[in-house]
């Protein structure tokens, strides 16, 4: 049997954790949907948010920053009706915040991948732990992280929103030691 870590229970959980979790990403739209989605889980599951993730692409249009910044209130308003997606006016507004601000930074670093990856010098970093309870919610550069963000205007970037978008962007590798995903991950990143 194969091991995996203990935290997805459901198919689509399952499926993400085999396929998406921690493998690094560099797109510039990928790197802005897990940006949104890490926002809009805050207080939720991350079930509940991969259960409505297919509707947040067709709504927000693909995650393209550069649609999403020029979202008016009658979009706002079409959101948060929309019972696909978390109605969270807040959250709404800070994707719309974000997106602008992304688009920032990607003028200035030229790709937000630039930009983000710096803070763990272009390499993911493989801790080996062998208990999901022993993964932190937060570390010094999730905090660093979390700071540079909201000094750029980012909005719902706390240090713990941030290092779930670290875990889930690959550039940290939060597999279980003992998950087949930690050797795989593991390996690809010194190849």
């Amino acid at each position: 049997m194969t091991s995996r870590c203990a935290w997805p229970k459901s198919p689509l959980d399952i499926i993400y954790h085999d396929e998406e979790w921690g493998v690094p990403v560099h797109d510039d739209r990928t790197l802005f949907e897990f940006l949104t989605l890490e926002g809009a889980q805050a207080g939720l599951s991350w079930s509940t948010v991969l259960n409505k993730r297919e509707h947040y692409r067709k709504v927000f249009d693909d995650f393209d920053p550069k649609l999403v910044a020029l979202y008016r209130d009658d979009k706002v308003a079409s959101l948060m009706a929309d019972a696909g997606i978390i109605r969270n006016r807040l959250k709404i507004a800070s994707t719309i915040n974000n997106a602008q601000r992304f688009l920032e930074v990607q003028k200035e670093f030229g790709s937000f991948d630039a930009y983000i990856w710096r803070f763990v010098d272009g390499q993911p970093i493989i801790h080996d732990w062998y208990s999901h309870a022993a993964i932190p919610a937060k570390t010094d550069i999730s905090d660093r992280l979390s700071k540079d963000l909201k000094k750029r205007g980012f909005r719902f970037v706390g240090s713990t929103i941030c290092y779930a978008m670290m875990q889930a962007i690959g550039m940290v590798n939060d597999h279980a030691a003992n998950c087949f995903r930690y050797q795989e991950l593991a390996k690809s990143s010194t190849d």
